[in-house]
């Protein structure tokens, strides 16, 4: 199996996450993590599993992430599976009480980055998972990390049914 973890990450915590979801998956087969600004679309031609990780930032995914994932022709992803995560404030942590709400409104990158890989025809297998952090710039919280290795670990299990 051909795995590809992308991510973009501001403060190190995003990349973290990729490469310890990455380090997981390897069991599966090959894996190849990259920075979202550093792929190609042609790096997808033969994926089996694409994994995208973003910080959100602006309600949304970062914006290398949503310009890749956009630039993906419509329904070419058929046939490949995805999972999609973020790192973020958890909304427990999220000040003022105006910016929670909103955040709580507008959601997350996780989701958003699920939907635009199912408009590129990939099947998300898992639901999508967010990481927190203490700060805006991190670190993660205590956790996180062991919560990744077991995200993937169902990735994993996903894969085999």
């Amino acid at each position: 199996m051909k795995v590809l973890v992308l991510y973009e990450s501001f403060f190190g915590n995003t990349e973290k996450v990729a490469q310890v979801v990455a380090a997981q998956l390897g069991s599966t087969g090959e894996v190849e993590v990259l920075k979202v600004t550093d792929a190609s679309l042609e790096q997808l031609k033969g994926i089996d599993l694409l994994v995208v990780g973003s910080p959100t930032r602006g309600f949304s995914a970062g914006p290398g992430t949503t310009a890749f994932l956009k630039s993906i022709p419509k329904g070419s992803l058929a046939g490949m599976k995805a999972a999609a995560f973020d790192t973020r404030l958890a909304l427990e942590d999220i000040k003022p009480a105006f910016v929670r709400l909103m955040q709580k409104w507008a959601g997350y990158a996780d989701v958003k980055i699920a939907a635009m890989l199912k408009t590129a025809g990939a099947e998300v297998i898992l639901p999508t998972m967010g990481f927190n952090v203490a700060e805006s710039e991190g670190p993660l919280k205590d956790g996180e990390l062991e919560r990744a290795i077991a995200w993937a670990k169902q990735i994993s299990n996903g894969l085999h049914m």
